[in-house]
């Protein structure tokens, strides 16, 4: 009877008008800040689309993917935005707590440039062994293409650690790095007055714009405790991204977002990243990328169905 009482009384309160109840807080840890995809967070934050869905986004900004992975695998960050797909599948099948609640990028922005007085050519002609190639952080989407175009392109370098994506551009600029990578609006300054030159597109190989190369990952027991809240966060994160496509104040608030123009903060978008891009309901090409992880040592054999069924936890329209 008290127990009645009890659900009564809670029913009750549940229905009160004015009632404010408390938005359930996730914290993201995200790649890359300035970035067209790494800002969905907060431009939706800033549009109240994320408080309408009852979040609290708390966001920090990480030095690559592979960093972002750690801490949703130690739990300082409940969902990671855009760690790289095979260090994600890696870290799996190696029993990290983590899951896979949405693609990220199906293809990608990035692009990989020299400074202007560099031997290196398009498609990486006169690349050298001796030469230095730039990547984030081990695991990293950047980690995996720059393996790519070694293999497809048939040329050797040396892979560094160079951080984000500011911090890669200031090594390429002052010497320290050969070649290195870029993800726009970053560069393109310097690329237009010729300063640098482009080498390629990450999208020039089929395996990376055929393939969800980057992913959203969380936490897996907060995902099992929380289910409904990722959820919501899904809902609110897709409505994100079709409101900053079809709502030109969403390039206002990216403008600023990045400190860059309006009119480049567009050109960003409608060049560069496609809403086709992003993709959150699927992970297209996992044959190809489990072969790819075996290729490159990230996976010693493919994940059967069982796992997949485990670490593929996608959303539903």
């Amino acid at each position: 009877m008290r127990f009645s009482k009890l659900l009564l009384v809670g029913a009750v309160t549940a229905l009160m008008p004015g009632q404010v109840f408390a938005a359930d807080t996730l914290k993201l840890a995200i790649g890359q800040r300035g970035l067209w995809d790494s800002a969905i967070g907060e431009i939706g934050t800033q549009a109240g689309i994320f408080q309408k869905h009852g979040l609290d986004l708390q966001v920090f900004y990480t030095s690559g993917g592979g960093e972002t992975q750690q801490a949703v695998i130690a739990g300082s960050a409940d969902i990671g935005v855009s760690p790289g797909t095979l260090g994600v599948l890696g870290a799996f099948a190696k029993g990290a707590p983590i899951r896979i609640i949405a693609g990220e990028a199906t293809g990608t922005a990035e692009y990989y440039f020299v400074r202007a007085d560099s031997p290196v050519q398009k498609d990486f002609k006169g690349a050298k062994s001796e030469m230095t190639l730039a990547y984030s952080t081990n695991g990293s989407g950047t980690h995996i293409t720059a393996l790519r175009f070694m293999k497809e392109y048939g040329f050797q370098a040396k892979l560094v650690a160079t951080g984000n994506v500011p911090a890669t551009f200031t090594q390429v600029m002052s010497g320290q790095v050969d070649i290195g990578f870029s993800t726009p609006p970053f560069g393109l300054d310097a690329l237009a007055d010729g300063k640098a030159r482009l080498v390629a597109l990450a999208n020039d190989l089929p395996s990376v714009r055929n393939q969800t190369v980057r992913l959203i990952i969380a936490n897996a027991a907060d995902l099992a405790k929380r289910p409904e809240v990722y959820a919501r966060f899904i809902a609110a994160y897709r409505e994100a991204i079709d409101w900053m496509y079809a709502n030109d104040k969403a390039l206002e608030l990216y403008a600023k977002y990045a400190d860059i123009p309006v009119a480049r903060a567009r050109t960003v978008r409608d060049q560069f990243y496609p809403k086709t891009m992003l993709q959150l309901d699927a992970v297209a090409g996992m044959p190809e990328l489990m072969q790819d992880a075996i290729a490159f040592k990230y996976l010693t054999a493919p994940l059967d169905q069982k796992q997949l069924d485990e670490l593929l936890q996608l959303p539903k329209k």
